[in-house]
Parts: C-alpha cells; structure tokens; sequence
C-alpha cells in the first residue's frame, strides 16, 4: 500500500518520535522509500502502481505501454508516462524502477486512457492507439508515408498483426487534438489502408 508521509506522521502520531519510527520501519524494511514524501508496504509492487503517485497527473504510455500490449517486440524496463503542461522531461530514479514523465497536449491528455483496478491499487494506462499516437507525437518529423513505415516497422519494429486490430476512429480522433504532423499522417494511413504500401 502506498502511504504519504503526512499519514504515516498522524498514524505513527502515538509515538513519541513518529519521523524516528518511520527510519527505522524503512531500516527494518517494514517501509520502502519512493521518493520524497512517499512510500510503499510492499517491496515486490506492481510498478506500474506507483507511476501516477510519484508524478500526478500521469498515465503510463509511450513505450512501456507499446511493450505491455506486444506491440512492440522489446521488454521495456523504464517506466514512460504522459503528462502536460510540465514543459520539460522528468525522471525519477526510484528503487522500483526509473520513471520518466514526458508532456502531451493538454486537450489529448485525458483522451483513450483506461483506468486498471488491481490488487487494491489504481493505475491509468494509455489504449494501444493513444500510447503509439504519444509515441508518434514526440518522435521526429516523419515527412511522408516512407518514411512513417520506415519509423514504425524498422525502428519501432511494431507488431502488423496486431497494429491490424487498431480503431481507425479513435486514432482519427486523437489526431484532431494533437495538432501533429507525424499523428495525423499515420491516421491518414490507418484509414486509407496505405500503412503497407
């Protein structure tokens, strides 16, 4: 369970040093340190639990997400979530694991992402269209349809069967709210049926 240090404070408020209890519950491993005002019960958590409390508002996306529905075929290892309004890249080296925090339009942020119950805990995961749109919309300016097949079966190397499954809907429109070159020529594609020409 992850608990903030102000709980911990007002749970712990009957001994007569609560901030000395809580060093020497992370000593005796009965705590484990996050990040700064934050804990977790349980050393073995799903860190995709912990990625909205360390950095809110957040979802997990971007590669982690690509990775978690097989899209793509690396097991990725860093946690990758979106955000907004934070202007630049956060990273959070955590004992369960790195955990970066990059933005995405305001007006996108909340769009196609699925909210996962789990053992007591809550996490926010982007839909496997929204997590390769985020991915689309911080990658380099892909200029045509090669270059977008290039990125996203040479470079990314994303799974055909599965990128087949995709909502030409949802993707269309996502791609209206990013204001992105490189999103809406892959909507344009998924569409038309020109992602294997």
């Amino acid at each position: 369970m992850i608990k903030t240090y102000r709980l911990l404070l007002s749970e712990l408020n009957n001994y007569g040093n609560p901030k000395t209890k809580i060093q020497r519950m992370v000593k005796d491993q009965e705590l484990f340190y996050i990040t700064k005002g934050l804990y977790e019960t349980d050393s073995h958590v799903n860190p995709f639990f912990l990625a909205d409390p360390i950095y809110s508002p957040s979802y997990i996306s971007f590669e982690t997400a690509l990775s978690f529905y097989g899209l793509i075929p690396e097991r990725v290892y860093a946690i990758t979530c979106a955000t907004y309004d934070k202007k630049k890249k956060k990273k959070f080296n955590t004992d369960f694991g790195l955990y970066t925090y990059r933005d995405v339009p305001r007006q996108v942020f909340s769009q196609a992402v699925n909210i996962v119950s789990q053992d007591g805990y809550t996490y926010k995961i982007a839909t496997k269209e929204k997590a390769l749109c985020d991915k689309l919309y911080v990658a380099p300016l892909l200029k045509n349809m090669t270059e977008m097949r290039e990125y996203l079966f040479d470079d990314l190397r994303v799974n055909e069967i599965l990128l087949d499954t995709f909502d030409s809907d949802i993707v269309n429109e996502l791609s209206e709210l990013y204001h992105s070159r490189n999103v809406s020529l892959f909507a344009k594609m998924l569409t038309k049926g020109k992602l294997y020409d």
